[in-house]
């Protein structure tokens, strides 16, 4: 799932300052270090499934397994510094997680496979998505992002490759990443252009999530982590502006939970709604005949 919609806002408020609108470039190095940051992330999920490890996050804190199970929606950076500075760049890497009772992997599956609708569940965040090509383990989509503000009128056209691993009937995986990620400046208007990978303002250069799905003690416990690639910001803005990235990437993938568990349980609602009209259909003959 393009779950990037939980990150996709954070930076961006980051860069409103008109010192920090410069043009930036994504540079060999900053790639390097965005690989290696993203090897060890999809290694970390790798190794939840050996023996003795936990699967789930909320599993390695009683505290924090209690507090998802009662229904609250937890949400927590991953490691002490964050973001974390490379070269000519920032890392961005937030963990939340949810309960969503009376539903299984596959309601919530559904919903989350279901890209063409992020349009609708997502904005004004995610302006436009569509589905490039979908099969059991793979997935292929494109999101037109808003970042648009009072300073800024950019929209990042993007294209992502979504993985899914079932490990067994009740714990599923999935790692997802843009392949592609274009500036368009001056959206929508008579100047608009599209500028080449690597090039613009470098609000998000990458992103990558990794979900987790659990089925157990009535309902699906769904873990988000979300990482991102950002510009770097200037050492004289660093004390202002880092704080606000912070409280808007956890703002932002606190919101990306919620709608995603208001969206699975509308689905259900809606397949509880059709299955009973579909049966009141069915009984209508059998009601008529009696007569």
């Amino acid at each position: 799932m393009e779950r990037h919609r939980a990150f996709e806002s954070c930076v961006w408020l980051a860069l409103l300052l008109p010192v920090t609108l410069n043009a930036a470039k994504l540079e060999p190095t900053t790639t390097k270090a965005w690989e290696e940051y993203a090897a060890a992330a999809t290694m970390g999920m790798e190794q939840r499934l050996n023996p003795g490890n936990s699967f789930l996050w909320v599993d390695e804190v009683p505290e924090r397994l209690r507090k998802v199970r009662s229904g609250e929606i937890v949400v927590s950076s991953v490691g002490l510094q964050n973001p974390k500075r490379v070269p000519a760049g920032l890392i961005h890497d937030w963990l939340g997680a949810a309960f969503i009772a009376h539903f299984t992997i596959s309601d919530v599956l559904a919903v989350v496979r279901d890209y063409a609708r992020y349009k609708d569940l997502y904005r004004p965040t995610v302006m436009d998505s569509k589905v490039i090509a979908s099969s059991e383990a793979k997935d292929r989509f494109s999101m037109l992002l808003n970042t648009k503000s009072s300073f800024l009128k950019t929209v990042l056209d993007t294209e992502s490759e979504a993985n899914y691993v079932h490990v067994d009937n009740q714990r599923a995986y999935s790692i997802s990443r843009t392949t592609r990620i274009q500036e368009i400046e001056q959206y929508g208007g008579p100047d608009q252009r599209i500028l080449n990978e690597g090039e613009g303002i470098g609000l998000i250069w990458r992103l990558l999530s990794i979900t987790r799905y659990a089925e157990r003690d009535g309902g699906v416990y769904i873990e988000f982590e979300v990482i991102g690639l950002s510009r770097d910001i200037p050492n004289s803005l660093r004390w202002l502006v880092e704080p606000i990235v912070r409280h808007a990437s956890r703002r932002s993938l606190l919101t990306s939970l919620q709608r995603t568990e208001s969206a699975v349980h509308a689905r259900g609602e809606s397949t509880a709604a059709s299955y009973r009209e579909s049966r009141a259909r069915q009984d209508l003959p059998a009601a008529h005949s009696s007569r």
